[in-house]
């Protein structure tokens, strides 16, 4: 049979907000690895070469 049910439903209670993942020392401590990478993509492909040249020049005497 049909139950007539009130036109008015209860609303759903709101989601509660995303809990934060990371603590402020780690948000610092993840700025500083990336700027840390960040330098090495500068530096690391020079030293790579000089190590590359360093070998040729060992290599090849």
């Amino acid at each position: 049979m049909f139950i007539d049910a009130p036109a008015h439903w209860p609303d759903d209670p709101k989601p509660e907000p995303p809990k934060r993942r990371l603590s402020p020392r780690g948000e610092k401590l993840l700025l500083v690895l990336l700027g840390f990478n960040m330098i090495l993509l500068v530096v690391a492909p020079i030293g790579g070469v000089s190590l590359l040249h360093w070998l040729v020049a060992v290599l090849g005497r």
